[in-house]
């Protein structure tokens, strides 16, 4: 800190001083110290393993929200004419500071790759080098200048608008007026023009790539998938994910396989986006080849809500196939082109009147039919998908208007009735795996079957929720900037989360948030990829087969652990 008090100079800024130019080399300590602590915080461990790159982000931002702390903050004190420390005790109280910033600087970076593979050991996943490092400073380095470059030009804005307005207004008041509009006009341009067109360009980006398929995928030929023979749905209508839902799963033969015989081929039907141009009509239509696929006459029916392309989890459908025999029929609805990360942000409402549209109009015709003769009525969703589950649940009076169950993996933070049971769980449940009331309705699972917790009956209703601690699509929260989530609390931790993780103010929250769109890349049982096993146990939680075992669970989970296995062979030999 300066020595020195100086008087503002309302030409020059604070501290009578002009601010550095937009490439001019000249930095705040203060900043600077502040930046390279906040840089040994981001190194410290989070949900997820990182990979070079992301944790070169990570440190890079948090350099950047430090040093902008540090120098704002120096400046107002200066700016309030607040004494600074001098002579001896400045020396003293500066280096100091100094010697532990550098000593945890210093650690963070000697500690980093061993943080990094407690965790991927945690998760089987191969060691990370030290020879990241060069990635790691260079990728750092770069976004630190970036931001820098792009406030420094904000600035530059500011002071535009300020000197402007000098003309016709008080120096004080022009300030004021300066900033606001500046900032209106920024805050328009950003959440207007940029993130309209950037999913405009996303949409029709992916649109086109919605026209594709992927490896393996044919058009089937049987009357009991959308697409096939008979169907109502044209087959290159169905979208990417719509064929690959309709054109894949276990056959009849891979049942038998298992069961010995008397399987049934499972019904799949599926609607595109390009199917009908209203959501109305898809609706209409998936009601109809529902009815034309005699899906009515199974035992259970799944309406499942897709993630933002229109994917449906194999992992999460084929299981409950295999579990049912193939008694089952399951029909999703397209709405989306985007990918979920983007589909989170840009298609919140479009996912509920989708979800909502789709269950009303299928509910309405099963509930004409006989009770005793219509299919079970379960919902399904993964991810952004239980978001629309979950708008349906809150549309409805269960008691009146009864469902069987519902399937929702992975639910992401939006999701209002996932937060509100969370917050009120039982006294001594944790964060990650709560217990709500007495179980009769709503009960959370992970990849180990937990579903026994609590003790009490089951309702003729049930909703399981399924959840990995490491998950950040799931615990990702904008109150990690300021608030210490009960997830990171002593008992409350999961088992797959570190040890060493802690949270820090701002930091944490940009480390969950870059976490995301990693989760869905790491082995199976992990962040947001939840195994075959945990949906069949999840979905034995819903359906309460009758006489149903744990060992049946077992032996029926190490079966589709191989079919998964195998499946994923075809398709790499197939990408080969």
């Amino acid at each position: 800190m300066s020595g020195r008090l100086r008087l503002p100079d309302a030409r020059k800024g604070w501290a009578g001083r002009r601010p550095p130019g937009i490439l001019e080399p000249n930095f705040s300590g203060v900043g600077l110290v502040v930046g390279a602590f906040f840089v040994a915080v981001s190194l410290g461990p989070s949900l997820l393993p990182r990979v070079a790159w992301v944790q070169g982000i990570a440190s890079g931002v948090s350099f950047m929200v430090g040093y902008a702390l540090g120098a704002s903050g120096h400046s107002v004190w200066n700016y309030l004419q607040i004494p600074n420390i001098r002579g001896r005790a400045r020396f003293i109280v500066g280096g100091s500071l100094l010697a532990i910033i550098g000593v945890t600087l210093g650690l963070a970076i000697w500690r980093w790759v061993g943080w990094q593979n407690e965790i991927r050991h945690t998760f089987d996943m191969p060691d990370v080098s030290p020879t990241a490092w060069p990635i790691v400073i260079g990728v750092g380095v770069m976004i630190a200048a970036i931001v820098l470059i792009v406030s420094r030009f904000m600035r530059k804005l500011f002071r535009v608008a300020n000197h402007l307005l000098d003309r016709w207004f008080p120096r004080r008041l022009s300030i004021a007026l300066g900033v606001t509009l500046a900032s209106v006009t920024l805050w328009l341009v950003l959440s207007g023009l940029l993130v309209q067109g950037f999913f405009a360009a996303s949409n029709a980006l992916f649109s086109v790539r919605d026209r594709a398929d992927k490896p393996g995928v044919e058009q089937p030929t049987s009357a009991l998938r959308s697409g096939g023979e008979g169907s109502l749905v044209a087959w290159e209508d169905l979208g990417r994910q719509g064929r690959s839902f309709v054109s894949s799963g276990p056959t009849v033969e891979d049942l038998d396989g298992y069961w010995g015989s008397g399987s049934m081929e499972p019904i799949r039907v599926y609607v595109g986006l390009r199917s009908a141009d209203t959501l109305e009509e898809r609706a209409d239509l998936l009601l109809d080849e529902l009815i034309r696929t005699d899906a009515f006459e199974r035992e259970a029916l799944v309406l499942g809500t897709v993630t933002g392309t229109g994917y449906l989890d194999p992992a999460g459908v084929d299981p409950l196939e295999y579990l049912l025999r193939g008694d089952v029929a399951i029909a999703g609805v397209q709405y989306s082109y985007l990918p979920s990360w983007i589909s989170l942000l840009a298609d919140q409402q479009v996912t509920r009147d989708t979800s909502l549209r789709t269950f009303r109009t299928v509910y309405d015709y099963w509930a004409t039919l006989p009770e005793d003769e219509r299919p079970e009525l379960y919902l399904y969703g993964l991810s952004l998908g239980s978001f629309g589950v979950e708008a349906v649940l809150g549309s409805i009076d269960i008691l009146n208007e009864q469902i069987d169950g519902a399937l929702m993996a992975g639910p992401p933070f939006v999701n209002p009735l996932h937060t509100e049971l969370t917050d009120a769980r039982a006294a001594g449940s944790s964060a990650w795996l709560p217990v709500v009331g007495e179980g009769r309705t709503v009960r959370f699972t992970g990849e180990e079957d937990s579903l026994d917790l609590p003790a009490g009956v089951w309702g003729d209703t049930r909703v399981v929720y399924l959840q990995h601690g490491s998950d950040p699509v799931v615990f990702f929260s904008p109150e990690l900037a300021f608030r210490e989530p009960d997830w990171l609390k002593g008992s409350e931790r999961a088992p797959d989360v570190s040890n060493q993780m802690s949270w820090f103010p701002v930091v944490t929250m940009w480390q969950v948030l870059l976490d995301m769109p990693a989760a869905g890349s790491i082995p199976d049982g992990y962040g947001h990829l939840y195994s075959y096993t945990a949906n069949l146990q999840a979905w034995v939680g819903v359906t309460d087969p009758g006489g149903w075992t744990f060992v049946d669970t077992r032996n029926l989970a190490a079966h589709l652990e191989d079919y998964a296995a195998a499946r994923e062979d075809y398709l790499d030999n197939l990408n080969d």
